[in-house]
Parts: structure tokens; sequence; C-alpha cells
């Protein structure tokens, strides 16, 4: 199941991301962590130290490797050239699992404190002013446009915060979306902002409060948000050890706070596929930024990429293995 953790700046995302990750982890279940917020912490959240953090290689610098790992044998795209960040599979197209060994995953993902992690890399001086975020996160999209995950298998994805990621399809490339919130108007806010931007698309929206000193912001988060309310995390020795650079073993993390992780997951486990509704999306935010921008870009008509025969999932996945493990 693809989870995406989403909330306001500051509402604690990254950090519930980590624990997340880490109970998954501690489960036996099969992760693959992805950090595709503007400021990168994932890393660090679960443990790297600020150093090995900085020397992780990135998604973004490996981007021509990616589009032509991906497009494999597909006869719709003719080049990793003309592959976009939207660019949807079909027939010839290699899919991703969750685990497995593949040239993206042995150049992109590292184990950090037992956890598969790839990072988009930092919004870095020299795209200052030339350059946008989503153009990093593209690889992320990609990613997910094009990986087959199963029951019980998890992609966890820390994304940017605020509402810039409804500035891509990426949006929809997810099982559940969680929203941080905090016990604050502000960030109630952002969570109903969230629910406008997501109902024409169907998305599963969840929300965890964080940062819960009481009962009262318990009870102020259970009036505002309602049933789409999972569980609070309340404020944790746990966190403000991991905070100070202690990363303690996610077992003795509060009980409470377990818990509401538990929640989460179940409440993952809980949703059903729609292999037919996420290539249906895929496609139709491919033919949106095809026309607005990647026609001229490319000098293409990327509408012809798309495979209208081609049906995404586990039978899908089970033909892409079957091609050469290099593209010809």
């Amino acid at each position: 199941m693809k989870i995406a953790l989403v909330g306001k700046g500051g509402s604690g995302k990254t950090t519930l991301a980590a624990l997340l990750v880490r109970r998954l982890v501690a489960a036996g279940r099969p992760v693959l962590a992805l950090d595709a917020d503007i400021n990168q912490h994932l890393a660090v959240a679960l443990g790297a130290t600020e150093a090995d953090a900085a020397a992780l290689p990135t998604l973004a610098a490996h981007l021509p490797l990616i589009k032509d790992y991906l497009r494999g044998v597909n006869p719709r795209i003719a080049s990793a050239e003309v592959m976009v960040k939207t660019t949807p599979p079909g027939a010839g197209s290699r899919l991703l699992r969750v685990v497995e060994r593949n040239p993206i995953y042995d150049a992109c993902v590292r184990e950090v404190d037992g956890v598969a992690l790839a990072v988009t890399g930092p919004f870095a001086e020299g795209d200052l002013g030339v350059a946008c975020y989503h153009s990093k996160v593209g690889a992320v999209e990609l990613l997910l446009n094009h990986l087959v995950d199963g029951a019980r298998e998890y992609v966890v994805v820390d994304m940017t915060a605020g509402a810039d990621s409804f500035a891509s399809g990426l949006f929809t490339r997810f099982d559940v979306t969680f929203v941080v919130c905090e016990p604050t108007l502000r960030s109630v806010g952002v969570y109903r902002q969230y629910c406008g931007y997501a109902r024409e698309f169907g998305v599963r929206i969840a929300v965890v409060g964080n940062k819960v000193s009481d009962e009262e912001d318990a009870a102020f988060l259970r009036a505002q948000i309602g049933a789409d309310l999972v569980g609070v995390v309340s404020r944790s020795a746990h966190v403000r050890a991991a905070e100070r650079g202690e990363v303690r073993p996610i077992g003795a993390l509060e009980p409470a706070n377990v818990a509401t992780l538990d929640a989460m997951r179940d409440v993952v486990d809980g949703t059903a596929k729609d292999w037919e509704t996420y290539q249906h999306q895929a496609v139709e935010f491919h033919l949106r930024n095809a026309a607005a921008w990647a026609n001229d870009r490319t000098g293409c008509d990327l509408a012809d990429q798309v495979d209208p025969g081609f049906v995404h999932g586990p039978e899908a996945l089970a033909r892409s293995e079957e091609l050469p493990a290099t593209t010809p």
C-alpha cells in the first residue's frame, strides 16, 4: 500500500513518518521509505547523522537511469529523453516491487537503521530562481506510477508541507493520505484544504493528531475533524530524545502512541486496491501535463505514450518480470 504523510510546516509529519516506518519494519513488513519533502529530514529522523544523510544518493541525480530502466521495451516511449514525470506505464514498461534488486534501487536506495530509504534530494542553492521543486519529486511520481505493491507491503512517502503536493498528480498516487494535524485552527484549516482538493479525485484522507498535550487537545481535534481522526500522538519523551540525536528502539515508544501507529496501519490494511482507477488517474494527469507544458518541452505529442489497453497491477508486474534485464 502507498501511504503519504502531509500537513502544515512544523506539524511533525516527518517525525510521524519515521515512527510509522520503524513500527512497520519492526513488525517484519516490507517497507520502502521515500523522502519527497523540500526539507530532507527523514534520514535523520530515522537515525542517520547529518553527514550520512547529506551523503545519500538522490533520485533526482539518477533520473536518466530511472527513466531508461522503467521505459523498458515499451514501443510508445522512443527514449528516456521524451519520458516525463507523469509518463504512465504500458505494455513493455518495467514495473517495480516494494522490495527487490533492480538498478534503480541499487543506485538510489540505502538502508538507514534497518529501513530502505530513497531521497529526492534537497532544493539546492543552484536551483534558486531557475528550478521548481516538483522537478525533483518527479522521480517519485515516476516510481509510484510503475510500482506494484501487494497486501501488507508499504511505500511511505514524506511529502512537502502545505498544499504544494497538489501542484502535480502525485497526490493521487496513494492508497491513504494521512494529514498530520496539530490541535490548532491553522492546522485544522490545512486538513480542510486538503479535503477540498482531494474530494474530486476520491483520495482517501485520514488524520493523525500530533503534539497533543492533554484531553482538551484531543477533544478539540475530535470536534473539528470527526470520523477522519484515526488517533493522536501525545507529546513524547521518545520523540524528544530522537530530536536530540538519541534514536531509541521503537518498542520504547509510549504504548498509547504505538496504538495510534497501529491504528494507522489498520486503516491502510483495510483500504481496497483499485488498479483501474490508479491507472486512469495517471493517464489523466499525464494528458494534462502534456497539454500544459510537456509537449512543447519534448517536441512530441505525449498523448501517444498512453497505452489504452494496459491494465496495471499484479498481472502486469508478472509480465514485466519476463522482460530482459537491460533495455536494448
